[in-house]
């Protein structure tokens, strides 16, 4: 039975993990868990998986936590960042599925390649701000990274069996988002509840609003340059509305392999955490005929972050990292009502435009860069 730690258990990817080793008994262990803050659900998937080891984010949901399983449950608890490297390098799992959301993932990520862990990967942050250095170490300590991303998943399928030299191009596709038909004038009265409406994927809510900016694409793209060693000019964005083929991989003699399926992330979960084999599961399956597949070409103009996740990119050194924390600010400054829609990509833009970027050695140096960018993007806000 695979011994598995959770990072981020009561968001959208952890729950959807835990659905899929509910789906196939007697696989799969979850043996250490961390959640943010949701204490409620963590509690109830607690006591269901009965992990050894467990961590929440604020120091008195933990002190909640022990009491409400004092004399019931024998479980060491931690919170906050020690918490997060204890789940990721705790001893007994040998697979450590990263589903936190935001930079805060990078840490406890490193954390688990030095430990030796396979890498479930599904926080696009950690390779987006510090891929350089997540794929060096990566190779250094002889860990797997298994992408869990839908688009990265289908990739790494296609890719299968095939020599990466005969790769001509990486083909990601992109849903558009709620506001793909909408005019430049339509958008500047978008609102949180507007953008958290999703048409094809239920997500948490900063990948929601990044896949409604399209910024969430740009991220995946810088991700792609990383985990399939390609450079930008072999990467390409494709609108593909209906959410049925994942990405795309073209080959030197103009194939081109494609996976396809349902939009539900617990398809690229399952065939992570199994991988090499297969499962049956219990994952909704394609209806045939399924109907008309279209494809066009992203708007850089009315979605000007994928633009700037490419430019981030082609820089190279710690312009991702300053991107990512720009952006992450300007997502939560969007969700709390102190930003404009159209306004998180001009934010992330002038935060850029202040950065001279240089090249990183450590983690430490990407974080401190995380740290400035941050402050800048705070007082760009205010």
């Amino acid at each position: 039975m695979k011994q598995l730690a959770i990072l981020g258990c009561t968001g959208s990817i952890g729950r959807q993990t835990l659905q899929v080793i509910d789906s196939i008994p007697n696989t799969i262990k979850p043996v250490a868990m961390a959640a943010g803050n949701n204490k409620l659900l963590f509690l109830e998937q607690v006591k269901k998986y009965k992990p050894q080891l467990v961590s929440l984010h604020h120091e008195e949901d933990a002190r909640w936590l022990q009491q409400q399983l004092d004399g019931h449950q024998k479980v060491d608890i931690y919170y906050g960042s020690e918490g997060l490297l204890a789940v990721a390098t705790f001893p007994d799992a040998d697979t450590v599925l990263t589903a936190i959301s935001g930079a805060v993932g990078m840490q406890p990520t490193v954390a688990a390649i030095k430990a030796g862990k396979t890498i479930a990967l599904a926080n696009k942050e950690t390779l987006v701000a510090a891929g350089e250095l997540v794929m060096l170490l990566a190779r250094e300590y002889g860990v797997h990274i298994m992408p869990v991303d839908s688009e990265h998943s289908a990739i790494w399928q296609c890719l299968h069996g095939e020599n990466s030299h005969n790769v001509a191009r990486l083909l990601l596709t992109a849903s558009g988002g709620p506001f793909r038909n909408w005019s430049n004038e339509q958008m500047t009265a978008i609102t949180p509840e507007m953008a958290l409406n999703h048409p094809n994927w239920q997500m948490g809510a900063k990948i929601t609003i990044d896949s409604a900016t399209l910024m969430n694409k740009g991220l995946e793209v810088i991700e792609a340059r990383w985990l399939f060693n390609i450079n930008y000019d072999s990467i390409d964005v494709v609108i593909h509305p209906q959410s049925i083929i994942h990405s795309m991989v073209e080959f030197n003699d103009g194939s081109v392999l494609a996976q396809m399926g349902v939009p539900d992330m617990r398809l690229p979960i399952q065939y992570a955490l199994f991988y090499p084999q297969r499962m049956a599961g219990k994952v909704t399956r394609l209806q045939w005929p399924i109907g008309e597949l279209t494809f066009t070409e992203p708007d850089f103009e009315r979605f000007p972050s994928l633009n700037l996740a490419f430019q981030a990119g082609r820089v190279g050194k710690t312009m991702p990292a300053v991107l990512n924390a720009a952006n992450e600010m300007a997502v939560h400054a969007f969700l709390t009502g102190r930003l404009e829609f159209k306004a998180i990509p001009k934010l992330v833009a002038k935060v850029m435009e202040g950065h001279s970027p240089f090249q990183y050695n450590t983690l430490e140096e990407i974080m401190e860069t995380d740290r400035w960018a941050r402050r800048r993007a705070e007082e760009l806000i205010r």
